[in-house]
């Protein structure tokens, strides 16, 4: 299907993989906002309207963990299409995943009535069978992939 981008909607999305010295995975608990089954996902989310993409996922990443971040190298760009779930039409959502390293702040999800419950350290020997957003799996490939 060829669209021009004017007849679709587009969100931007950005997330950070940080994976720590005893291969733990930081993740944040999305708690599926009433449309779908919770699972763990990237910290990172939708980039405001205003807002560089920079800007947004240290800001995202801070309501989600309670983490200050700086962003590194882009790790990973994706996207998909699917039908809009609260409008009549086409959406891409088109994600990006940056390396990060923590500068401040303490594990703690900051947002409030958002749809992040917490934030975990999860090993990732541990990740294996548990519910998670294919982002997460984006990511750990593309870091495979560099390694």
């Amino acid at each position: 299907m060829s669209m021009e981008f004017h007849e679709y909607h587009t969100r931007l999305a950005a997330y950070v993989l940080m994976v720590d010295e005893q291969d733990r995975v930081l993740l944040a608990w999305w708690n599926g906002e009433g449309h779908s089954d919770p699972e763990w996902s990237l910290p990172g989310g939708g980039i405001d309207f205003d807002e560089s993409i920079m800007d947004g996922v240290v800001r995202e990443v801070f309501e989600e963990t309670g983490y200050h971040v700086e962003t590194g190298a882009l790790l990973a760009e994706h996207h998909f299409t699917a039908r809009g779930r609260s409008f009549d039409g086409w959406l891409r959502s088109q994600r990006f995943v940056f390396e990060a390293t923590i500068t401040g702040g303490e594990l703690g999800t900051t947002e409030v009535d958002g749809s992040t419950d917490f934030a975990q350290w999860v090993p990732l020997a541990e990740l294996e069978g548990q519910p998670r957003a294919d982002i997460v799996d984006v990511a750990l490939a593309a870091r495979a992939a560099k390694r």
